[in-house]
């Protein structure tokens, strides 16, 4: 009994075919991306003052061509770093070889670059390790941009982009990029030179300023010397103005117990308070009539205790009706004195 037919047969053959060439493939563009070498190599060391943003795994080039990789980072001398990487056994290093760390990109990924420089034209030995006067650290990217933050606020993000770049690549030696640098400048300075109506005007104004300044300049100093004064004066009193923050903070924790003590007397008195204003307003048309007359009931008051701490009553008038026995009418009675202290107004 047959497994598999003819046909199934060359179905079988040409997917291993197809497996077979899409494994080598894959594996080839690995290695090609990837950068991997099957050669032998031979193991370095350097030695920076500063190797910040290097990891294992990353780049050795030799005029820009991948030629090992970094082993590993350890401190050495307490201050500097030592980094172990190979190198491939067909590229040879020298005595005069000088290690540069450089950035790859503005993200801050790094790699080690090897340059051959005058001087010993020795073969350096494998496990030799290239001296802390032949090694330069990477650039502090961050001492240069800010230096160049006042150029950068005139340009678009784009243009800081590829002026960053180009800066960096100019800084680490690569000078190919030094025309491009130029023309990115010349492109700022147009663009300063657009904007100098508004770097006029705050010249302009900023000179204003200043003159404003300077013909006040006896008062700007009388007020600082005064201001000098007192903050001289506040030093000299910093123990009375400390112990009377210590009082005030005592007198602040009696006056919260006696609030606290009083709280509820106060807070009743506060409510008989507003019923009695609450009264006062209701009547407050004839609380004025009483004002009004209270003078008048006062000086007639006074007229009756004139003559020592007793009242004093005297008859001016008699005024009334008196029925007489037999008569059908009352007869009126009007008598009037007429004295002079009578007529009160």
């Amino acid at each position: 009994m047959k497994l598999f037919d003819k046909r199934t047969s060359v179905d079988l053959v040409k997917l291993v075919i197809f497996i077979v060439v899409t494994a080598m493939a894959t594996a080839l563009l690995v290695f090609t991306i990837g950068n991997y070498t099957f050669s032998s190599s031979k193991t370095y060391k350097a030695e920076f003052v500063d190797a910040t943003g290097v990891f294992p795994g990353d780049d050795v080039r030799i005029a820009g061509v991948k030629v090992g990789t970094v082993k590993s980072i350890q401190i050495v001398n307490r201050t500097h770093a030592l980094l172990t990487f190979s190198v491939d056994s067909s590229d040879s290093l020298d005595q005069a070889t000088h290690a540069t760390i450089r950035y790859r990109n503005l993200v801050g990924q790094r790699y080690l670059a090897l340059t051959d420089e005058i001087g010993n034209s020795a073969p350096l030995a494998p496990d030799s390790t290239i001296p802390v006067s032949q090694t330069t650290p990477a650039l502090d990217l961050t001492v240069l941009f800010n230096g160049f933050k006042p150029l950068f606020q005139a340009l678009s993000p784009n243009d800081i982009n590829q002026l960053s770049y180009e800066i960096v690549q100019v800084f680490q030696g690569e000078g190919g990029s030094l025309d491009s640098l130029l023309a990115h400048t010349a492109s700022l300075t147009s663009t300063l030179a657009d904007r100098n109506k508004i770097i006029d005007s705050l010249i302009d104004n900023l000179n204003e300023v200043l003159d404003h300044i300077g013909q006040r300049d006896q008062q700007l100093s009388n007020l600082i010397v005064t201001f000098k004064q007192f903050v001289h004066g506040l030093a000299h009193d910093k123990g009375a103005i400390l112990g009377s923050l210590n009082q005030i903070s005592d007198l602040s924790v009696q006056m919260s117990d006696l609030v606290s003590g009083v709280k509820d007397p106060l807070t009743e008195d506060v409510k008989q308070l507003r019923r009695f204003a609450g009264s006062v307003a209701n009547d407050r048309n004839q609380l004025d009539k009483e004002l009004q007359l209270e003078p008048i009931k006062l000086n007639l008051i006074g007229s009756t205790a004139d003559y020592g701490s007793w009242f004093n009553f005297y008859l001016c008038a008699v005024h009334g009706n008196v029925r007489l026995p037999g008569s059908a009418k009352p007869t009126p009675v009007n008598y009037n004195t007429g004295s002079a202290r009578c007529n009160l107004g």
